[in-house]
């Protein structure tokens, strides 16, 4: 059994973020972390695998969404996003080795945690890896998404719609850490940890400017300067980002 484990996700191949996350004292102290998706996507895609894959044991890395998509598209499939500039550049900087480490991440996975008992981590929902859930979704729908679920576990950790929450459902404790690389609601690198019962919320503050610099001087991508800018800089509100993704929320 598992005693502390740092909750992270939605890196999206913004490595900065990423470093400052992993070098706090929270995240860096725990036992384990869990990183449920969506590492690329991003400006620095090959980097952030690169750096996730050196945790080793430490870490056990699920695969979200524009991991399969940018892995599918790196072997030649057609998934939708030829007409994405962001998409059709990350899937070119996988190398063999990230395609090899994505290949053999788990979508999801169930680890006993001192204190919560069977934890289900996840991408989006434990069903789908692109399926929307909220913090103000209706109890009708986290009863489809969490249909087939075993009762013994009474914890979800998800990720996905990059927006930090914590609630109950029917007794279900559902967390999702936000997002470390592309956060809507405020800015800053957001995670969480489970330990001892207890779910601590956490976010990494990181000066905009010194991201910004950051990713652009690392990252290869055609037009990074004006991505950051429009990705980076200011995230999305909450009250945007609930907009954008009601209608997937089937309300």
């Amino acid at each position: 059994m598992v005693a502390t484990v740092a909750l992270l996700s939605d890196v999206h191949g913004v490595l900065p973020a990423l470093e400052r996350v992993l070098l706090g004292p929270r995240v860096a102290d725990a036992e384990l972390i869990v990183v449920t998706g969506d590492h690329t996507w991003g400006p620095q895609p090959a980097e952030v695998l690169d750096r996730l894959a050196a945790l080793g044991d430490r870490a056990l890395l699920l695969r979200g969404n524009a991991d399969r998509e940018l892995l599918q598209m790196s072997r030649g499939l057609d998934v939708g996003l030829a007409d994405d500039p962001l998409s059709v550049w990350g899937a070119e900087q996988l190398r063999d080795d990230h395609q090899r480490l994505l290949d053999a991440m788990p979508e999801q996975a169930t680890i006993e945690i001192d204190g919560f008992g069977p934890v289900r981590f996840c991408h989006a929902t434990p069903r789908d890896d692109e399926e929307v859930v909220l913090v103000d979704s209706r109890l009708e729908r986290w009863d489809e998404v969490f249909a087939g679920l075993p009762d013994e576990v009474r914890t979800v950790v998800c990720g996905h719609t990059h927006m930090p929450f914590l609630r109950l459902v029917d007794g279900r404790l559902v967390v999702n850490p936000g997002s470390v690389g592309l956060p809507y609601g405020r800015a800053g690198a957001h995670w969480a940890v489970l330990s001892g019962g207890v779910v601590s919320m956490g976010r990494t503050v990181v000066d905009p400017d010194e991201l910004v610099r950051e990713v652009v001087a690392g990252s290869g991508l055609p037009g990074v300067a004006e991505w950051v800018e429009e990705n980076l800089r200011e995230p999305a509100s909450d009250v945007q980002a609930l907009g954008a993704f009601g209608a997937r929320d089937g309300r």
